[in-house]
């Protein structure tokens, strides 16, 4: 058995992973989603339906393997919300899609799988997204 712990941010990405993740999840797995808000004041009701749409579609898809399913809006970055929850889960490893960005792209608007590559303790796939 294996525990995972998805990522998601919006729909796009939900659906990228949900393709991978079918042809992966075992009847044993476990999965737990997270989706990750600004926080506070700064949360709109648009990001949090963007943010339940993205954990719906993976719900939806992956069945009883979802074992629980959060949308944090504390403020902090996706990546350490993602840290947070794979400790409190105790998931064997992560579950993201990525991006192409340029390099000044990741520095000015940062990477939520570069974060969890350099700072994780458990392995991460990382599943590719197109645009």
């Amino acid at each position: 058995m294996t525990r995972l712990l998805v990522g998601t941010d919006r729909p796009a990405t939900s659906d990228a992973i949900l393709d991978y993740l079918s042809d992966t999840v075992g009847s044993d797995d476990e999965v737990y989603l997270v989706t990750s808000a600004t926080g506070g004041d700064e949360t709109t009701s648009a990001e949090m339906a963007t943010g339940e749409e993205a954990l719906d579609i993976l719900d939806d898809g992956l069945g009883e393997a979802v074992v629980d399913r959060r949308q944090v809006v504390r403020g902090n970055s996706p990546a350490e919300d993602l840290l947070a929850a794979a400790a409190d889960f105790e998931a064997d490893e992560y579950v993201v899609g990525i991006r192409k960005r340029s390099p000044v792209g990741k520095v000015m608007f940062g990477s939520t799988a570069q974060t969890l590559l350099l700072d994780a303790d458990r392995p991460v796939r990382c599943v590719p997204l197109t645009e």
